[in-house]
């Protein structure tokens, strides 16, 4: 049985209406919020090289698909390498389906992203500070694991 506060973080989640619009701003404050103390990692290879080389600093993934990905093998093996490493890490993990609107909220407008198919979300240097949106982001996905949806979508709000 969801406790109380369980129960109503899953309607906001799964809920109808303006509710469901919450996991998606969920998602954009917390980009912002890493963006702006220079706690993102964008890009598939520099994504991998940071969980290789230190997978405890990584707090929450965001794989992003597009087109291309249906037609790109290699993109399709790096995603499920990425989500087998997060799973095993105990990484929470996102998709969204609009990769130009994850590159508009985490690119500079002066430099044109390539490569925003996973972005990840590192934590603080001083370990102290906790984030509350991502920890309802964590709460979500684990709430979706336990409905068997590993990996769940969330999308991203319109300008």
């Amino acid at each position: 049985m969801l406790s109380f506060w369980q129960s109503r973080l899953f309607n906001i989640f799964r809920g109808k209406g303006r509710d469901s619009c919450e996991r998606g701003f969920c998602i954009l404050e917390a980009l912002v919020c890493a963006q702006s103390e220079d706690r993102l990692t964008i890009g598939v290879y520099e994504s991998a090289k940071i969980m290789t080389e230190d997978p405890d600093s990584v707090s929450f993934c965001i794989l992003a698909m597009d087109e291309q990905f249906e037609c790109d093998i290699a993109l399709q093996i790096h995603f499920t390498l990425i989500q087998s490493f997060c799973f095993d890490n105990d990484i929470s993990i996102v998709r969204v389906s609009d990769m130009q609107r994850l590159a508009d909220i985490v690119g500079d407008k002066a430099e044109q992203l390539e490569d925003t198919h996973c972005v990840l979300i590192t934590n603080p240097a001083d370990g102290s500070w906790e984030d509350p949106t991502l920890e309802k982001l964590h709460l979500f996905c684990e709430e979706s694991r336990r409905l068997n949806d590993w990996v769940p979508e969330i999308s991203l709000p319109e300008r």
